[in-house]
């Protein structure tokens, strides 16, 4: 009767009978055992520093990002604050929750178990109002024949309740499986490296020392000798002045010398690291391996961090809002976006010269440049103007005497 169980596939309504021997079972129950033999799940695995610091590093990262909606204004765009899903991506998603604490919440989730979801409750008029995070396990994701995926998800009562595509925010990891998942056997070589230090370092499973005799006393005598010697040497440990540990009678005390492998320890730990670092594309720097970063590479890692790990999920995240929070017509017009201008901030030297450039080629204006700096805003800041020539003129025109080929009336290029 136990021989065999149900699992229902997601990607179709379709279900499969599984033996329990079968390894696809391991998945469906969350126990994933990794080829170094420990099992590597979800909760387990954050006991390894690395892991837990990548997760943190992306959801809070992505957490602390804001986001805004914009409507297409011509050339331009402007901030859509009538609308009621900005204030669901950029200031709360519901009266207890943040917006980017739901986004941390939700990236975890998408970090450890393959997705993220969060339930839209909305007006009677359909306008989102709210959005609630749904556990992962409570959560099942459905694809019709024609493609339209679905939800069920399990409420208080043993109940399961179907949800439309439009009422679940869906964040999915890289193939709709968990990282951990992915590199479950490189984060399983790296939780048995973390438990061999632990050994090694706490409970002596290397000897500090051999005492040994080449004629050693026999019987009680001898056991009381040893017991001796071990008090004598715990007292020698506990002692701070230095003093000579003697042993008599013969006895010799030997210390075992460090082996290739234990010395390489650290060097497989620190590989460890960097594999770990590459399951989630996260720069090894930023997990605080630094063997290999400078200061010349660190900025361009922090850059590859941007491009190459953080863009892909705030495109996830800004096309899950357009999904359910903009209606088909909306989509037209209005879009999600993620300032990201704190993440490429240079130094203060570097920040001084961007900005002098920009304002020299009338890019920006005095009271943007202020505004980017959070600084209040100076009268006569919003012309757009060179602060380095003697005269200024409207964009598009150029001063008498600047173009001695214009013709009379002629305006510049």
């Amino acid at each position: 009767m136990f021989g065999r169980v149900v699992k229902a596939l997601g990607f179709g309504s379709e279900q499969k009978a599984l033996p329990l021997s079968d390894p696809a079972i391991l998945d469906l129950f969350g126990v994933v055992p990794a080829a170094s033999g420990v099992t590597v799940s979800a909760s387990t695995a954050l006991h390894v520093p690395a892991v837990l610091h990548a997760v943190r590093l992306i959801s809070e990262t992505i957490g602390s990002l804001p986001c805004k909606l914009y409507r297409e204004e011509g050339d331009s765009k402007e901030a859509a604050k009538d609308h009621s899903a900005n204030r669901l991506v950029h200031n709360r998603a519901n009266p207890w929750t943040s917006a980017g604490q739901l986004r941390v919440d939700l990236t975890t989730d998408a970090l450890m178990h393959g997705a993220g979801y969060a339930q839209v409750v909305r007006y009677g008029d359909d306008r989102p109002a709210e959005l609630h995070r749904l556990a992962p396990g409570t959560v099942q994701r459905r694809i019709e024949d024609d493609g339209e995926p679905y939800y069920l998800v399990n409420v208080k009562g043993g109940k399961q309740v179907r949800l439309s595509y439009r009422d679940v925010l869906y964040v999915p990891a890289f193939g709709g499986v968990s990282p951990i998942t992915l590199g479950k056997d490189a984060i399983g070589v790296a939780m048995v490296l973390e438990r061999h230090a632990s050994n090694l370092f706490g409970s002596g499973a290397r000897p500090s020392g051999v005492v040994t005799n080449e004629k050693p006393a026999g019987g009680e005598s001898g056991a009381k000798t040893v017991s001796n010697i071990l008090k004598s040497w715990r007292a020698w440990q506990s002692s701070a002045k230095g003093d000579p540990l003697i042993l008599d009678a013969g006895w010799k005390y030997d210390q075992p010398a460090m082996t290739s492998t234990d010395a390489q320890f650290l060097e497989h730990r620190l590989e460890q690291v960097r594999e770990i670092a590459r399951i989630f594309g996260v720069p090894p720097h930023m997990l605080y391996e630094l063997s290999r970063a400078t200061w010349s590479n660190a900025e361009q890692m922090a850059a590859s961090f941007l491009q190459l790990c953080l863009r892909p999920w705030l495109d996830r995240w800004q096309d899950a809002y357009a999904t359910v929070l903009l209606s088909e017509d909306e989509q037209d017009d209005l879009y999600f976006e993620f300032v990201i201008d704190d993440l490429q901030r240079a130094d203060a030297a570097g920040r001084a010269e961007i900005f002098g450039k920009l304002v020299a080629m009338r890019a920006m204006t005095p009271n943007e440049v202020r505004a980017a700096m959070n600084l209040p805003a100076i009268e006569g800041g919003d012309e757009l103007a060179n602060p380095y020539t003697t005269t200024s003129a409207p964009v598009g025109k150029i001063p008498a005497g600047d173009n001695d080929n214009a013709e009379p009336g002629e305006e510049a290029a």
